[in-house]
């Protein structure tokens, strides 16, 4: 076997082919939320399914009711080496609104941003495309120098991660034993700042609930009835403000169970982090923290669950005025969970919690929209240990334990249907405009990122 040296000096030298290869994938407009792209988006995936052919595995496209799926094996050599599954979305969001890009979003290229830095531009560089295809670079490095990979690995690449996924679960319970494998290695996040590379140990879960409360059986004159007709606006926000107390924790019955509380020493190095409330918030306008009071941003974010109103609507809300009394009003609202705290649990408290609040005459109506469980990767981690160390020997500072404020469920699936601990390690940057115009990826984070998982692979094995 060759030295892990030699390896890493294959992939620095061949950077420029690397590109040309990502480059060819960028320029297919694999938009998954469009019928009008689904030729694009199978185009992808054929073309994904023969890049990994080429450097030695069993791929194939699979059909789905949906986009294709790619999947594709190579066992190593090594006797007893680990199984990894590595996954990656090839589809991308829409481009809209065309105008405000720069450049042609489906022309790739590589220019200078104002801070001095080189990067890659165009749809799908960060999300997904180019992340997915820093792995595929470190197995193609890998295999022509060796011959071999140091660990057995299984690649999964879907059609659907920015419409929803709908085909991936089905997929996921019809192929579970082919899929199987000691952990799932997802790259679809990203860095502390360009110097730092992250490892996401947490992933927040997700309840999503939208409900309808109705009164009367038509809009009513609120000259003619205020006063004596309920009104399902006032009912809502009664309802809606009730969810948090004063000190900014949500009031459901038994939404803390399996909250457990963040590590002193993990706290310890997120306070470490300089991270204020004004350098969080300052950007987007603001500068108070507005969830449980006594907590950092960062531990808000990463290790707290919410209850969030995502949007409201009743009565008249157009131009001018209208004095009506909505026979009806909605909302919806969406739950972000840590720890061990069960989907099911969070939504069976929340409706009680909404019927209980309701006055006579008054009916409402639930409407569900998504569950799943926060996803958490032990500190203690020998998974974990393995990739800081990879990590630390490739980036100018060591690599941080972070949490993730969003939530990816496939991690869940993975650990739920497959029984796998989920490595979250990526490369993207904060600024790189994922799902706006003028999406970019740095051109160090597509380099760099290779050699990071011809690291993490060779640790690993």
């Amino acid at each position: 076997m060759a030295d892990i040296s030699d390896i890493l000096a294959l992939a620095d030298d061949t950077v420029p082919a690397s590109l040309e290869r990502l480059f060819e994938l960028l320029r297919i407009p694999s938009i998954s939320t469009d019928p009008a792209y689904a030729p694009e988006c199978r185009k992808a995936a054929e073309w994904l399914a023969r890049q990994l052919r080429d450097i030695g595995f069993d791929a194939s496209v699979r059909d789905t009711p949906g986009h294709p799926m790619v999947v594709g094996h190579r066992a190593s050599k090594s006797p007893g080496a680990r199984h990894v599954l590595f996954y990656g979305h090839y589809d991308v969001q829409p481009v809209d609104p065309l105008a405000l890009w720069d450049n042609d979003p489906f022309d790739p290229a590589i220019r200078e941003a104002a801070d001095g830095a080189r990067v890659i531009t165009g749809r799908g560089t960060s999300d997904d495309k180019g992340q997915l295809m820093t792995f595929v670079e470190a197995c193609r490095a890998h295999l022509e120098t060796t011959g071999d990979l140091p660990c057995s690995v299984t690649i999964l690449f879907e059609g659907e991660e920015e419409s929803g996924s709908p085909s991936l679960k089905p997929f996921l319970e019809a192929n579970a034993a082919e899929l199987k494998a000691d952990c799932a290695l997802v790259c679809d996040t990203g860095m502390w700042d360009r110097d730092t590379p992250a490892i996401s140990a947490g992933l927040r879960g997700l309840v999503g609930e939208e409900i309808t409360v109705t009164a009367a059986d038509r809009d009513l004159h609120s000259g003619a009835f205020g006063g004596a007709a309920a009104n399902p606006v006032h009912v809502l926000s009664r309802i809606i403000a009730g969810l948090h107390d004063e000190t900014g924790r949500v009031t459901l019955d038994g939404f803390y169970d399996g909250v457990e509380e963040t590590p002193s020493q993990i706290k310890a190095m997120w306070d470490g982090l300089g991270m204020t409330p004004e350098r969080f918030l300052g950007p987007i306008g603001l500068s108070v923290p507005a969830g449980e009071k006594g907590r950092s941003v960062l531990e808000l974010v990463w290790a707290r669950p919410t209850a969030e109103v995502n949007g409201i609507s009743g009565g008249y809300a157009g131009a001018g005025f209208k004095t009506v009394i909505a026979a009806e009003a909605s909302a919806k609202i969406s739950f972000r969970l840590v720890g061990r705290q069960d989907p099911a649990a969070i939504r069976n408290s929340f409706r009680a919690y909404v019927r209980a609040m309701l006055p006579a005459d008054c009916t409402v109506a639930f409407k569900e929209h998504g569950g799943s469980p926060a996803i958490s990767l032990p500190y203690d981690s020998a998974l974990l240990g393995m990739a800081k160390a990879a990590l630390a020997d490739e980036w100018p500072n060591p690599p941080l334990v972070i949490g993730m404020g969003g939530s990816i469920p496939i991690v869940g699936d993975f650990q739920s249907m497959l029984g796998m601990e989920s490595l979250l390690v990526g490369f993207a940057q904060s600024d790189d405009r994922i799902h706006s115009p003028n999406e970019k990826y740095d051109l160090a984070s597509f380099h760099k990122g290779i050699s990071s998982w011809i690291r993490i692979l060779d640790a690993l094995s």
